[in-house]
């Protein structure tokens, strides 16, 4: 079972990947997990993709896609995988279909997790860091006993640049304007199933199951 994890920052995409891939017994694949594992590996493709990074450049969409086909022909994704945050672009999914295809594979599902922007930007809004070990916290969701204090070691917390609204706003326009096309294109190949992310964790992943059909 191959499946394509989609959906905005902050939709949940990436907590329904890691249920599937428990679930299913197959890897959780993200492409920040496989740059790093090549990078701190030595590998030749992890080589190329850290003097893109250390540029503070986008990796090139052609050696993405190396990575990822490397990643999903190692032996532990046999059974399948769950892709997080890849692609992210029509030519990113049509380099991914072409590579997978001379391999004899496709893609069985991509699953949008569905939330509207403004639930977004007032989930993320809510996150709160601490700025001494990390530990992160939502005022609605998982609130500290004692308010903007860690629970872990009595830290400070704070609201992350990334999280303030206006930034998560920007992120989510650059996400329709990339990503938004790869909705269409999945849906052409008949292989999309959107879920509504804006209900429980759990009801979502049901959701999720039952469309996988297992």
């Amino acid at each position: 079972m191959k499946i394509i994890m989609l959906g905005a920052p902050g939709a949940g995409k990436g907590t329904q990947a890691k249920k599937i891939a428990e679930k299913y017994g197959i890897p959780h694949i993200s492409t920040g997990d496989i740059f790093r594992a090549n990078i701190k590996n030595g590998t030749e493709l992890g080589k190329k993709a850290k003097t893109f990074m250390d540029k503070g450049l986008l990796v090139p969409d052609e050696l993405v896609v190396d990575l990822v086909v490397d990643r999903v022909n190692q032996e532990d994704c046999a059974n399948g995988y769950v892709l997080d945050g890849f692609p992210r672009t029509i030519p990113q999914a049509e380099a991914l279909d072409k590579a997978l295809a001379d391999m004899g594979q496709k893609v069985d599902y991509a699953i949008d997790v569905d939330v509207p922007d403004e639930n977004i930007v007032k989930r993320m809004s809510g996150r709160r860091a601490c700025v001494d070990c990390g530990a992160t916290y939502h005022i609605v969701y998982a609130p500290t006993k004692e308010e903007n204090v860690c629970d872990k070691c009595q830290g400070e917390l704070i609201l992350r640049d990334d999280d303030k609204p206006e930034t998560v706003q920007k992120r989510l326009n650059v996400y329709h304007e990339q990503t938004q096309p790869l909705i269409d294109y999945y849906t052409e190949k008949k292989i999309l199933a959107k879920v509504d992310g804006t209900t429980d964790i759990e009801v979502v992943f049901d959701t999720i199951v039952k469309i996988l059909g297992a």
